[in-house]
This record gives structure tokens, sequence and C-alpha cells, in this order.
């Protein structure tokens, strides 16, 4: 990302793949956004190295903040907290209230359960056909900017099919 001249904004994470990932762009001289909640600042899991570092009040802040300032969202291998923004952000573009590309990057099959669960959620009509359309799914994380480049576009008349009929089933 950071060759390519795309900054990058996430949840300002000193270790593991997060903090792996700020240290390659950082490497590379890439701008690095951090946005963290007070409590987890004040436990010092936060990157020091960062090229801003926001401090919020709350977890849902931070996913506000992390979501307006982002035109990709781009879902590493993670836990919960991953989850969590990315299930925000499908959320919000299902509704056209954001509308940037979603890439998974699915290393060594670790996102085939949930991609086979979203394809549950459209077999049993909770989601129509037309979400698929809302994310890609990548390999590697080196075949992201391609996936970004080649999303389905997406506007905010999404709203309009948000609800399952019979016609976008």
């Amino acid at each position: 990302m950071a060759d390519a001249g795309k900054s990058i904004i996430y949840g300002a994470g000193g270790g593991g793949l997060m903090g792996a990932m700020a240290d390659g762009a950082l490497s590379k001289n890439g701008e690095v956004y951090g946005v963290v909640p007070q409590f987890l600042q004040d436990l010092e899991l936060t990157h020091r190295g960062l090229t801003n570092l926001k401090i919020v009040k709350e977890m849902r802040i931070r996913k506000q903040l992390m979501l307006e300032d982002s035109q990709a969202v781009v879902t590493l291998p993670g836990g919960s907290g991953t989850y969590e923004e990315l299930f925000e952000a499908l959320t919000m573009k299902r509704l056209g209230r954001w509308l940037g590309p979603i890439v998974l990057v699915n290393t060594a099959g670790f996102y085939d359960g949930l991609l086979q669960f979203l394809r549950h959620s459209i077999e049993e009509r909770f989601m129509g056909r037309d979400h698929l359309k809302m994310w890609s799914v990548v390999d590697e994380p080196e075949q992201v900017l391609e996936a970004i480049g080649n999303s389905h576009a997406w506007d905010h008349d999404a709203l309009q099919f948000a609800n399952v009929t019979h016609a976008n089933a």
C-alpha cells in the first residue's frame, strides 16, 4: 500500500499482524494513521511510531472515524474486533451509507468459513444475491490493490434493495 502511495488508517495496534502491517508501511515511508480508544492507549498496546494517532473515547467512535476517513476497507485475518469492523463496513455499504470497496484477505483460507456463512445468509434470503458484490476476496496481500481497483461500483441507492425481495434474491 505504501509503495502505491496509499495511506493506511487502522486501530493503532502495535503488535501482531496489524503492528507488522504498520511497521511494513512505515518502513516504506508510508503514512499510517491510528485511531485508538483511551482505555487501549492506557494499556500501552498502541503502536508508537505512527504518522498520526487519534485517541477517542469509545470503540464505536473509532469505527466511525476509521470508516469515514477510508476509501476502502481491507480485512486481514483477525479476531472479534476485526469482525466487528468488517460487519460495520458491510452494513453501512448495504445501506448505501458508505460506498467503498471491501476486500477480505483470505490467506490460507482464513475466511472460508465466514464466506460460507455469508453465502448461507443469501441462500436463507437474509441478504440478496446483489449483496455478494459488496466485497471481494483475495488470497494474498499483494492482490489487494488490484481488487480495490476492480471492485463493483456501489451507490447510495443501495438502500432501495437493502431488504430482500423476490426481484433481487
